[in-house]
């Protein structure tokens, strides 16, 4: 049996907890390969305009794995509890995903998370692995040893991240979603332009989760949604420690228009560039404004 995983979305935030827990139950899983601009504009054909450039990249990956597995993994995560929900598009990916490739023969497999209905990420790894034919107890197994070891890398990621404080550079922190800023075709280019450029990226969503999700609250204490109160958290918890800030985000992302408006609005005195990545082929445009935002920090720091 073989799971094929998009790498995309949800896929950033349970990408060790996947590996670990199909793994410990011996299915195979096949990983689609990094967005190139062919899978983006093969994402963009088969979605909506209206969709957010995450999903159409999503929908791209999905693509690139029919016929090439058993089932195609596609989380349906509504919300881990009060105050705690996800975009609207991650309610419905499954659904969304079935109906546009519902004419390829390809199997598609889920699990929901959604907590104020009673049902855990335990739960919804559970009924996966029974779904799949592996038992409730061996699925269960699967999946608390797969946790404990998301939870031992996490707490690395912040490690490794805090220690890049030592580092010279301007120490510029990125805010935006993972399914963002690790894509290879849309992120990954941001990161390196900073680098090559003398600067230090630092990511507002690597941080303690619970402690972020307090500290949102100091910026907004009615953010409802999951990941924006994480980045916001994040903010609170390294803006004092950055020379800058990069708001990151996908068009039209809904969630991230009412926060990053918020952020330049409560915000002040340290240096704010807003980024909103559309699919449009080229990085001159946002290279220009990268070297430009940089620029203008150097200067306030009277390193110009």
């Amino acid at each position: 049996m073989t799971i094929g995983i998009p790498r995309g979305m949800l896929y950033y935030r349970y990408q060790i907890i996947f590996q670990q827990y199909f793994g410990a139950l011996g299915a195979k899983t096949l990983l689609s390969e990094p967005t190139t601009q062919g899978l983006a504009e093969a994402g963009a054909a088969a979605t909506i305009d209206e969709a957010c450039l995450a999903l159409k990249l999503y929908m791209g990956h999905v693509q690139s794995l029919l016929g090439k597995c058993d089932w195609i993994l596609i989380p349906r995560v509504c919300g881990y509890g009060h105050f705690r929900d996800m975009c609207p598009r991650f309610h419905s990916l499954y659904d969304m995903t079935v109906n546009i490739f519902r004419g390829s023969g390809q199997k598609f497999l889920s699990f929901n998370v959604d907590v104020r209905h009673g049902i855990s990420e335990e739960d919804a790894f559970t009924t996966l692995g029974e779904t799949l034919g592996y038992g409730k107890k061996a699925a269960r197994k699967a999946y608390l040893q797969a946790k404990k070891e998301d939870q031992r890398r996490w707490k690395q990621r912040i490690a490794a991240q805090n220690a890049q404080f030592e580092r010279d550079g301007l120490k510029i922190l990125i805010a935006a979603h993972s399914y963002v800023v690790e894509d290879a075709y849309i992120g990954k280019p941001i990161l390196d332009f900073l680098k090559k450029n003398g600067a230090v990226p630092i990511r507002a969503d690597i941080v303690d989760r619970e402690t972020a999700r307090k500290r949102s609250g100091e910026l907004s204490p009615t953010c409802k949604w999951e990941m924006s109160r994480e980045i916001l958290g994040g903010i609170q918890t390294y803006r004092d420690k950055v020379d800058g800030i990069i708001l990151l985000s996908t068009f039209p992302c809904g969630p991230d228009a009412m926060v990053d408006e918020l952020l330049l609005r409560r915000l002040s005195g340290i240096p704010m560039l807003n980024l909103v990545l559309d699919g449009q082929n080229g990085t001159a445009g946002m290279e220009t404004r990268l070297e430009s935002y940089l620029d203008i920090i150097r200067f306030k720091k009277g390193e110009l």
